[in-house]
C-alpha cells in the first residue's frame, strides 16, 4: 500500500467515533480504506468520492461499505441522519462552508471529524519536515524490497488555499463549538458535535 499521511490518522479517528454510532457517511472516501473500517466496527456506511476511478478501486474492494461516485456539494443528503460524518483529506477540494451541509446532514449527538490539509507552513511543519522525509523513504525502501510497490491512483487533487488561522475562525463561524487541532504533515482534526 502506498505510504499516506491519511492512514496514520486513522486510529486518532476510530477513537474520536462517538458511542453507539450506527450510520456513517465517509465525505472523499477514495478507494475506501477508512470507510471499510468504519464498516468493521458495525457501522452502515455511505461513501462518496467524485472520482468514477477510486469508486470502482473501492467496490472492488468490497468490505461492506455502499459506495457511490457523488460531488458532496451537489447530492442531496438525508437531514439529521448520520451518527458519524467523516471527511479524510477532501475538504480543500470544495468550500469550507460546505461543513454546513455536513452538520445539517448529522443526527442529534452525531459528529463530524474532518482531517483536514491546510496551507501555508507553521514551526510546527517545519519541525516534521524531516521525520515525513524519513517516512516516506522508509515505506519506498520498503516496498521495493518486497517487490509490492504499487503507483497510487492519480485522482484529481487540489492544493489547500486556507491557512490554519482561517480554518479555526471559519469552523469557529460554521460549526459553533468545534475544536481544531493541529497535527503533523499539514493536517489538521475538525471535531464537531452536533
Amino acid at each position: 500500500m502506498p505510504f499516506d499521511h491519511n492512514d496514520h490518522y486513522h486510529p486518532l479517528l476510530l477513537r474520536s467515533l462517538p458511542p453507539g454510532g450506527r450510520t456513517a457517511l465517509d465525505i472523499g472516501c477514495g478507494t475506501g480504506r477508512f470507510a471499510r473500517r468504519l464498516a468493521a466496527r458495525g457501522y452502515e456506511v455511505d461513501a462518496l468520492d467524485p472520482s468514477a476511478e477510486v469508486i470502482a478501486e473501492a467496490q472492488a474492494a468490497g468490505g461492506g461499505p455502499r459506495y457511490r461516485r457523488a460531488d458532496v456539494t451537489r447530492e442531496s443528503l438525508p437531514a439529521a441522519h448520520y451518527d458519524v460524518i467523516t471527511c479524510l483529506a477532501s475538504l480543500h477540494h470544495m468550500p469550507f462552508d460546505t461543513v454546513t451541509r455536513l452538520r445539517a446532514a448529522l443526527a442529534p449527538g452525531g459528529t463530524l471529524l474532518v482531517l483536514g490539509c491546510y496551507a501555508g507552513m507553521t514551526w510546527w511543519d517545519v519541525a516534521a519536515s524531516p521525520a515525513n522525509a524519513v517516512a516516506r523513504a522508509t515505506v519506498y525502501v520498503s516496498e521495493r524490497l518486497r517487490g509490492d510497490h504499487t503507483p497510487p491512483l492519480k485522482p484529481p487533487v487540489h492544493q489547500p488555499d486556507m491557512h490554519l488561522p482561517d480554518i479555526r475562525t471559519e469552523a469557529t463561524r460554521l460549526l459553533p463549538g468545534s475544536r481544531v487541532r493541529q497535527l503533523l504533515f499539514w493536517r489538521y482534526l475538525l471535531t464537531y458535535r452536533r
